[in-house]
C-alpha cells in the first residue's frame, strides 16, 4: 500500500521556523521526484519546492532563501525546513511523489503563521 505521511505543522509566530516531514512507504523512494505543495484558503494548490532523484531543487519564488527541501532516502523521508515564515505561508501542506505516470499525495499537514 502506498503511503505519504506529513507530519510536522503547527500553529508558529512570524519570524518563527517549522520544520514538515514526509514519510513514505509502498513506493522505490529513490526513484521518486518529491515535492511538497500548499494550499490556502480559496486558492489554488502551488508548488512550493522539489528535489528530484538525484538531489536537485527548484523553489517558487515566495520561498526562496527562506525554505529548503531535502531527502534522506534511507528513511524514505523527505523535509521541508521553512524559515522566516510569514503570514502569508499560512496553508495546508501537502508532499507529492511523482514517477513517470505515477503520482502520490499525502493527506496534508496545517500549518498557521499568527500573532
Amino acid at each position: 500500500q502506498v503511503r505519504l505521511v506529513e507530519s510536522g505543522g503547527g500553529l508558529v509566530q512570524p519570524g518563527g521556523s517549522l520544520r514538515l516531514s514526509c514519510a513514505a512507504s509502498g513506493i522505490v523512494f529513490s526513484e521518486y521526484t518529491m515535492s511538497w505543495y500548499r494550499q490556502a484558503p480559496e486558492k489554488q494548490r502551488e508548488l512550493v519546492a522539489q528535489i528530484t532523484p538525484i538531489g536537485n531543487t527548484n523553489y517558487a519564488e515566495s520561498v526562496k532563501g527562506r525554505f529548503t527541501i531535502s531527502r534522506v532516502n534511507d528513511r524514505k523521508t523527505v523535509y521541508l525546513q521553512m524559515d522566516s515564515l510569514e503570514f502569508e505561508d499560512t496553508a495546508v501542506y501537502f508532499c507529492n511523489g511523482v514517477r513517470g505516470f505515477l503520482n502520490r499525495w499525502g493527506q496534508g499537514t496545517q500549518v498557521t503563521v499568527s500573532s
